[in-house]
Formats: C-alpha cells, structure tokens, sequence
C-alpha cells in the first residue's frame, strides 16, 4: 500500500481525498459465484487505485447510461471491497460520442500531442464537452466537503476545477495533466483555448510531467490571456486566487515490477516465450505500446528495416516483438493505422525473413502485467521511441524489470522520460537513419557498459516512485508550502562515453545524447 512520510500522513485523514476522471477504475461483473471485481488497465488507475483504498476517499467517474444500470461497490462483500466508495456519472448516448470519442480523443489528444491535421474541431462537441464537465463538477461538490482536497485527472476534465471554484472559492483543487502541454503557437488553434486555460485555472496546484510542458502552459497563459506570469516560481496570479504550475513526473511501483519478475512464475514464462514465439536469435528486441499514433509504431518499424538493410551481418542475430494493444478500434484513423502497420510488419519480413528466421513478431492484443513482465525479462533491448509522449511508464517498467541490471533502454527525445533518463539511448524517432545506427550501437554494447547505465537508471526509477509523485503533489496541494525545486532536478553528470567506434570505426565524441 501507499505510505505516506511526515507531515503528509498526519494530515490526509482531515483532508478527505475526492478524485475526477474520466475512466472508473474498476468494474463490477456478476458471475455464478457471485459478484467479481475487475480492476480498470492503464497507469492512471494502477497508481492511484491503492492510494484511494488507503484514503477511504471518493473516486467520481464515468459510468454507463441511467438504464445499463449494474452492480455498485455496495454490493460487494468486505474482501472486494476498495476501501473507497465510486460514484458514477450517467452519460448518454451522444454525450459519449461528443465529449469522449469526438472532442476529447479527435480534438485535445492530437492538439496536445502537436498532431494539429488529426483534429476534429466541431462545435457540437464543444458543447457536449461544457456539459459533461459540468456534470462531473456538479458531481463533486455533491459528494464532497468544502474541507476536502479534490484532485482532477486530465485533458478530460479541463473545464472542471473552474465550475468547482466558482461554487467553492476556497476549495484545496489540484489539476493533474498526463499528457504533454504544447507550445502555445500550436495552443492557440483551439477555437476554445480561452475556455480551457480558464477552466485549468480554477485549481490552485497545475501539474505536468515535465518542466518543458510547464513553460509551454505558462506562455499560453500569458500570451492568449495576458495575465500575470511568475515563470521562475511557477506562479499564476488570477482572479485573487495564487495558481502554483509545477513539474511532478509521475513513477511506478517499481517494488511490485521487481518482485513480479523475481518470481518463477515470471522467469519460467519468459524461457517459454522462446519456444512460444518461435524465437531463435541471441538477442530480443522489444516494443510495447497501445496502439496510437502518436507512439511512433510505424516509423519504428521502419527503422528496424532500415537497421537489417544497413548492417546486414546482424540478420538472424535478433528479433524484434512488438506488442500493439487494440486502442479506439470504432475510430477510423486507428482502422487505418493499424492496417498500415499490418502491411508494413508484412513487407519487412517477407524481405528479409530467411530459413528459421523472421524478424519481427508483432502482437496485437493486450496483456495483463503479469504477463506483460516476462517480455521485460526476455527484452534485451527496449525500443521506446513515441512522436510524442507525457511520460511513457514502459521505460520505467522495462528498467524496474531488470534486476539482473543488463539490458539496454532505447529512449525518444520526444517522450517525458527522456528529461530524466539521459542513461538510455536518446533519439529522434524521426531519423529512420539514426534510429538504425543506435540499434546497432545497442546490439554491440559490452555487458559491463549495460550495467554501469542501467544500475544508474535504475536508482532514479527507485528514487522518483510512485509514492514520491503522490505525496509530492498532495503536499504541495494541501499544504500550499513555499517551495522552489521540489521536482526532481538532476545533476547532469557527463555519460560514461561511448565511441563511434560501434558506428563508424573510429573513435569519437558520444553521438548520442539527452536532448
């Protein structure tokens, strides 16, 4: 369970915990055996599902329309029970469509992720967008104290902290975005961008991952609303209220990552993936990613070929699995992504496959953890390498997974992560022809140069963990304290250096850096 150092446990009983989002953390099945609790997937839920049972808060999210009507918690006996209580807001049928599939996914996703010519800007679903975040703010004050913290949980719920503010004015409100803040020159096409930066100062705590993502929702600020900025303190006066705008990177548990693949369960999984597979090359390759465009799958297959076709002496040598978890199948631009990527899977191997050998093996399905834990086990090389990412926690999973402390961590400079994990291979997902240069720097790298970096990724996954994200920002947004650089702030140390000798023959300066 979560716990909670010094001042922080002391003072959360009297600060009742009431949560916002869109995505319930958990469902309820009934079965002949009785009712079933059935845990949500996704980093958000797997992060704060403890945490709300150590609370005994509230959790508001949506729930299915007034007549799909379930089971509720109450109906669950002690031992399933979550230690929280779960409120659900009705939605119909369109306000779905409209609020989630439509102005959340086709407007905010690809605006914050600066995929600009994948927006959908439709004034109808601006409305229903208002309207639902009316109905989760409503919800809120309805099963929460004035004394109580509520904390909001991204893009989803942008309007929300303002329509709670205007009923409580002196309500402690915090505002956590998980994915990235854009420049405001990519801001600023949002018809609405006036809405949305009001309705985000609402909260008196903001939090991005990263402090680049802080510096861009400033500059918004001041640019598109001329307000007062204190950029150095991360400070935002507005409307008498002192709004704090701070990075918090969020962690994982990595305890649980490092015992579930210290078991024999995990390890004895990870040999058979082997066979399963059909695996018979030294070195694993691994890619896992919901399947979105803005992780970067195609272009990384792309590099793949690109690396066969460049260093042909590595054919046969590896293989590279990739795993795609279905994502928005109804949409069509993800129809369509995913059909591209099937062809492009199929047009590298067919050339370059040989006798007992094919060098991609692409899996489209999801995995629960404990068996997404052996694929860490059996990559010796992670690819993470998204156009663009919040934070990406598969870097994380893959490091905290590796207790051995060998492996190799291939980073996008274009992911969160990437701020503070300068110890992986950093690239641009973008460079087909860099990409395929550091896979193979990758493949070559001696043993004892895998664990001088990852021991050193390691200690900054253990040091910056999930308990460290929580109870920095609750600190900070309930006891409001006067601090500068409670974020984490790494001292820079040079690399151990790397030489081009991998690449070109020669020895050299290290190419291949932390943006």
């Amino acid at each position: 369970m979560i716990s909670f150092p010094g001042r922080t446990k002391e003072r959360l009983p009297s600060k009742r915990m009431v949560l916002i989002s869109n995505r319930e953390p958990f469902s309820i099945r009934e079965t002949r055996q009785g009712h079933k609790l059935e845990k949500t997937v996704g980093g958000l839920v797997s992060a704060l599902h403890p945490l709300m049972g150590d609370l005994h808060g509230t959790w508001i999210a949506w729930g299915p329309a007034e007549h799909e009507e379930g089971p509720s918690v109450k109906d669950l006996p002690p031992d399933l029970h979550p230690g929280y209580d779960l409120v659900k807001v009705r939605l119909s049928r369109r306000e779905v469509i409209n609020y989630y599939n439509e102005f959340s996914n086709r407007v905010l996703w690809p605006l914050f992720h600066s995929f600009i010519e994948n927006c959908k800007f439709l004034p109808t679903s601006w409305l229903d967008y208002k309207r639902v975040n009316m109905k989760f703010a409503a919800a809120a004050i309805r099963h929460s104290r004035p004394e109580d913290f509520i904390w909001v949980q991204d893009y989803h719920m942008c309007l929300v902290p303002r329509y709670i503010r205007q009923e409580r004015p002196h309500q402690d409100i915090a505002f956590f975005c998980h994915i990235p803040w854009p420049p405001p020159d990519v801001f600023r096409v949002l018809p609405w961008k006036e809405e949305i930066l009001k309705g985000l100062l609402g909260a008196n705590l903001l939090g991005f991952h990263t402090r680049r993502y802080v510096h861009n929702f400033l500059r918004s600020v001041q640019e598109i609303l001329g307000i007062q900025v204190d950029h150095r303190r991360g400070i935002i006066y507005y409307r008498g209220l002192q709004v704090s705008v701070k990075a918090f990177p969020i962690g994982i548990n990595w305890r649980m990552f490092e015992k579930m693949a210290n078991t024999p369960a995990s390890i004895a999984q990870s040999q058979r993936l082997r066979q399963q597979i059909g695996i018979g090359s030294d070195t694993v390759i691994i890619g896992v990613d919901r399947l979105d465009y803005t992780k970067g799958i195609f272009r990384r297959l792309e590099a793949v070929g690109r690396f066969i076709e460049k260093y042909p002496r590595f054919r046969g040598q590896f293989t590279f699995i990739q795993i795609a978890v279905p994502s928005r199948t109804r949409v069509e631009e993800y129809r369509q992504m995913k059909q591209r990527i099937d062809e492009a899977v199929g047009r590298i191997n067919g050339r370059f496959s040989e006798h007992n050998w094919v060098p991609i093996r692409y899996l489209y399905r999801s995995f629960p953890l404990e068996k997404l834990v052996p694929f860490y086990l059996l990559g010796d090389i992670a690819m993470v390498t998204p156009l663009r990412d919040g934070m990406n926690l598969v870097a994380k999973e893959y490091v905290a997974s590796r207790s051995t402390q060998d492996g190799v961590l291939i980073l996008s400079e274009f992911a969160g992560a990437a701020d503070y994990m300068d110890e992986a291979l950093i690239v641009n997902p973008y460079d087909k022809e860099k990409v395929a240069d550091v896979l193979r720097v990758a493949m070559e790298m001696p043993l004892e140069q895998q664990v001088q970096w990852m021991d050193k990724l390691r200690a900054k996954v253990m040091k910056y963990d999930l308990d460290w994200w929580l109870n920095s920002i609750i600190r900070r947004a309930t006891e409001r304290p006067d601090l500068e650089g409670d974020e984490p702030v790494e001292e820079r140390e040079p690399l151990p250096e790397f030489s081009d000798i991998w690449l070109r023959g020669r020895p050299a300066k290290k190419t291949v850096s932390a943006s």
